[in-house]
């Protein structure tokens, strides 16, 4: 379903990929593992089309996102990929529901479709008591379970997350992993983690672990 083959990335002088070659499947949760600065987060953005590679090619259900122009690939990305970060990038002006119908506002212009699936979603992440709290009164794993159902919206081929428990006390943290595999079971999401956490990698189907911009397992 993603496919990576021979993926290279470098910024000035430093390579930081080195034939990147990865294969997820659908309805896999995949662990990107490893320490600091080898990579995992250069090829987390170049999946989700935010960065492109020096060479190789990308694969997303047979597409291939960099053969696109700027704004088919902006259309692809939206409608493809879900982004949950570290810190969970709402924007503070909006409620929590705004912040969650603004992808698909973007994909079909179509405010009351938006506003009633951005109601489910905030429903089924037991959030619906919180929709219209902006995101300075939310809890931070309340931010976290809205930038989820931000995710989700677009019912995307896969969720790329990157550090998403990083912020997170313990409670919220296995809280957090719990929805994950939830949203795997109940909605066949597919989800592509870059983690320092071993706890949420040990869980995972598939550890890919990373050195020196290579994968080595």
């Amino acid at each position: 379903m993603v496919e990576t083959r021979g993926i290279t990335k470098s910024f000035g002088s430093l390579q930081v990929l080195k034939g990147i070659n990865l294969s997820i499947r659908e309805k896999e949760i995949v662990a990107i593992v490893g320490p600091s600065g080898v990579g995992k987060t250069t090829l987390l953005q170049i999946i989700g089309t935010l960065d492109r590679p020096q060479s190789g090619q990308l694969t997303v259900n047979g597409i291939d996102p960099f053969r696109l122009n700027e704004k088919g690939r902006a259309a692809f990305r939206n409608r493809h990929i879900g982004f949950v970060f570290q810190f969970h990038h709402l924007l503070p002006e909006f409620t929590a529901l705004e912040n969650v119908m603004i992808p698909h506002l973007i994909k079909s212009r179509n405010y009351h479709a938006a506003e009633k699936k951005s109601s489910e979603l905030l429903h089924y992440l037991r959030l619906s008591d919180r929709m219209f709290h902006k995101p300075s009164e939310l809890s931070g794993g309340e931010k976290q379970r809205v930038a989820v159902a931000r995710a989700l919206i677009n019912s995307p081929t896969v969720i790329l997350a990157d550090e998403p428990s990083g912020s997170l006390d313990s409670k919220n943290k296995d809280e957090l992993h719990d929805l994950f595999f939830k949203l795997r079971k109940e909605m066949g999401q597919t989800f592509v983690i870059v983690t320092h956490d071993e706890q949420l990698a040990s869980l995972a189907d598939r550890i890919i672990h990373m050195k020196d911009g290579l994968i080595t397992v």
